[in-house]
């Protein structure tokens, strides 16, 4: 577990958070060991993927030096689940009662939200505000809610692909979350050989787009 405050420097420092969502145990536990030899050091094992928790437990006592989350965190069963499988942080669609057990529990939250009145209801409870769906209204919509909203942390998740995290970068986002467009079929039993190659190519395009 990492202190709301580390994991904010953790976002800020790497700027892409990984989402590992599968129907294949072993295959998500491989999709992470590339993630991480790709120099991905921030990685969210969905709840919705196959035996999630016993694969959250695996990589938590594998050593591989990332920052471990669970997403789809959806109850307070869950966030409790989560943090005795050794979760550092979770992740939510939504407002939820995994939140508030979350946050009692001292583990940050990466809250999803969409509207201007979520994103302030999460920032002002002291959690990293998620903006999910974020291929709903795209970059110009984090730009449009960072001009009132200058100094709240927003990590857009949702379609999130090469060229949008781009542009969610150069409009203040302080990270990207990427799914599908950098997984793949890889946490099904894919491509791990295609998946370090996108990986690659994430990791490269998220650190040109923050570099001054």
């Amino acid at each position: 577990m990492v202190a709301t405050d580390e994991f904010r420097s953790l976002l800020r420092r790497d700027g892409l958070l990984a989402i590992v969502r599968g129907t294949d145990p072993e295959a998500c536990f491989a999709s992470v060991q590339v993630l991480a030899d790709a120099g991905i050091r921030l990685v969210e094992v969905s709840l919705t993927s196959t035996d999630a928790v016993k694969v959250i437990e695996r990589l938590a006592a594998a050593g591989l030096g990332i920052t471990l989350g669970a997403g789809t965190v959806l109850t307070a069963a869950d966030a409790r689940r989560v943090q005795d499988a050794g979760a550092a942080f979770v992740v939510t669609p939504g407002a939820s009662p995994g939140v508030a057990e979350a946050a009692r529990l001292g583990l940050p939250v990466l809250a999803g939200c969409l509207t201007p009145s979520e994103v302030i209801a999460a920032d002002q409870a002291g959690h990293i505000v998620k903006l999910f769906p974020a291929s709903t209204y795209g970059p110009s919509y984090l730009r449009a809610l960072r001009d009132p909203l200058p100094h709240t942390d927003v990590v857009p998740v949702g379609g999130v692909d090469l060229d949008t995290a781009r542009e969610y970068l150069s409009c203040g986002a302080i990270a990207v979350g990427a799914g599908s467009p950098l997984l793949g079929d890889a946490p099904h039993g894919g491509d791990l050989t295609a998946l370090a190659a996108r990986a690659a190519r994430f990791r490269t395009a998220v650190d040109e787009a923050r570099r001054p």
